[in-house]
């Protein structure tokens, strides 16, 4: 019997050449419970037009099920049947495998631990700020304290086995902070993973980095690769990292896979090339490709993209960086 993992990265090549997609996002609901300023997305939407658990297994066995599968919102867990969700995700195989995209205000031990039975393998929060500066950007008073006091407790609990992951969007409000958050996750015994803000979301242009900014940031991104090097919990590969800051640097990042190397299902169950082309709706991944080939956006480099979007020798390039730090840390 082969390992997850292995049947996980089996089936991704799989997709890779057939032309499916390796990710899937399922978007379960856009109602939030906060109200972000680098996000188009707030407040609750009690008539939203939602798919049922058993509809997004099916969509996703009409993609190609891809062996990798993010619930995310809006706030996920705002939807009352998001575990059943998961459950008609996860079904009796292994693979996919399950992230679940939190900003963690809803979240607490006992919901953790519901998360992983239901069949999530790892559960990301978001975390712009490493302080009480996180409240105001989500416009959701207290959630810093609240996260403070939560996932230090679930990895408490889970020690060895805790599948929290941080995750911060780089934006010009708290580009000067990733050194800092590397931290708090240390701190707080979880993991981390940045990404990068995107205005094709909100359009709000003020929060991207000027050349001066990304001068400071590539510096920052450099002490975030040896801190990883030095064993803290980071996820991003380093080419991913570098590449962040040249995203910033040239303002876009060109031949972008979506609809082909990922793509976004709605609440509502229709299919979408990513987030951000929201009325660009597809009856099927062939119907789609109509999109990939001509679609010449760069706009955005989030982790969705970024993870799929690697090249074989960015893959051994970052295979041979970690084994390369791990036998420097062994050597000491």
């Amino acid at each position: 019997m082969w390992p997850d993992w292995a049947r996980s990265a089996g089936r991704g090549a799989k997709n890779y050449f057939r032309g499916y997609p390796v990710i899937a996002s399922i978007e379960v609901t856009h109602g939030c419970t906060a109200a972000c300023r680098h996000c188009n997305l707030a407040g609750p939407l009690p008539d939203e037009r939602r798919a049922s658990p058993r509809e997004y297994a099916e969509l996703l066995r009409s993609v190609g099920s891809p062996p990798y599968v993010q619930i995310s919102g809006g706030e996920p867990l705002s939807r009352p049947d998001v575990f059943d969700v998961i459950r008609a995700v996860k079904g009796t195989d292994p693979v996919p495998v399950i992230i679940f995209v939190t900003n963690g205000s809803l979240l607490d031990v006992t919901t953790y631990q519901r998360l992983l039975e239901a069949g999530v393998d790892r559960i990301s929060v978001s975390l712009d700020f490493p302080d009480e500066r996180h409240d105001a950007f989500r416009r959701c008073p207290g959630l810093f304290r609240h996260l403070a006091d939560v996932l230090p407790r679930i990895a408490r609990q889970h020690r060895g086995g805790c599948r929290v992951a941080l995750n911060t969007a780089i934006t010009k409000a708290n580009f000067a902070d990733v050194v800092d958050i590397a931290y708090v996750a240390r701190d707080w015994g979880v993991g981390l993973s940045y990404s990068a803000y995107t205005t094709t979301k909100s359009g709000d242009a003020s929060l991207m980095l000027s050349a001066d900014d990304t001068r400071a940031l590539a510096g920052l991104i450099d002490e975030v690769i040896a801190l990883k090097a030095r064993g803290l919990n980071i996820l991003n590969p380093p080419s991913l990292l570098k590449r962040t800051v040249r995203y910033f640097a040239d303002g876009k990042i060109p031949h972008c896979g979506a609809g082909k190397r990922f793509l976004v299902i709605r609440p509502d169950g229709a299919l979408i090339p990513c987030s951000s082309f929201q009325h660009a709706r597809y009856p099927s991944v062939a119907a789609m490709r109509a999109f990939v080939d001509q679609n010449e956006c760069g706009a955005c480099y989030v982790a969705i993209r970024a993870y799929v979007d690697r090249k074989p020798h960015e893959f051994l390039g970052d295979t041979l960086h970690l084994l390369k730090a791990a036998l420097a840390v062994n050597a000491r």
